[in-house]
């Protein structure tokens, strides 16, 4: 199995220029959408000129806290593919699933082995489930091990702290995408160096299964 990449909170031209080009360019790329709290947020004008980049072979994610309609308006013209949405009750994603069209990633933030059950209220409307630490724009972690031994119906997503020296085997045990951020920066920015590194790491590591 081949484990995928997201790598989230790309908010600048250069990083996403670099990753969309690179000859191992991740699946997924997330943007904090309506997120001020995160030094990663960027704004509706900003996101329509950072599209401007083509994005290949890349899919994009809008990462919403609890969307309300004028922020799924401004976007719903722009070329996402996926809405990752934390907070939110399943009759809303629903509804937003259908009126906007898109692929959705429910996030679910972790503390204990319940919290991980309540992916299944999910199941008729999350189309991967994303497991992530309760620090939301922090980069706080989880016990990773919470998932294991579930049968999930859908692709899992593992955030949480992830850095780019960690066992990347053991993730691919337990999820089918990982979702790094902070763990991509320097001085909470996002380092160039860092991202070829882990792009390689992860190419080796399915290049070997």
């Amino acid at each position: 199995m081949t484990l995928k990449l997201k790598i989230c909170g790309v908010s600048d031209f250069n990083t996403l220029e670099y990753i969309v080009n690179h000859k191992y360019p991740p699946h997924f790329i997330g943007f904090i959408v309506n997120y001020p709290k995160s030094k990663r947020y960027i704004n509706t004008k900003k996101l329509k000129r950072l599209f401007n980049i083509n994005k290949k072979k890349s899919l994009y994610v809008a990462v919403l806290v609890n969307p309300e309609k004028k922020i799924l308006e401004e976007i719903k013209d722009l070329p996402f593919d996926y809405y990752q949405i934390y907070n939110c009750d399943a009759d809303k994603i629903q509804s937003i699933k259908k009126t906007y069209k898109k692929k959705i990633i429910v996030a679910l933030t972790i503390e204990n082995y319940q919290d991980v059950q309540n992916y299944e209220l999910y199941k008729n409307v999350s189309d991967i489930y994303l497991f992530d630490s309760k620090g939301y724009e922090k980069s706080m972690s989880f016990d990773h091990d919470l998932l294991r031994n579930i049968q999930f119906n859908k692709d899992v997503m593992l955030a949480g702290n992830i850095q780019i020296n960690d066992d990347l085997e053991k993730y691919k045990e337990i999820a089918d995408i990982i979702d790094i951020s902070g763990g991509l920066e320097t001085s909470g920015l996002k380092d160039i160096s860092k991202i070829e590194i882990f792009l390689n790491r992860l190419k080796n590591l399915n290049n070997d299964t």
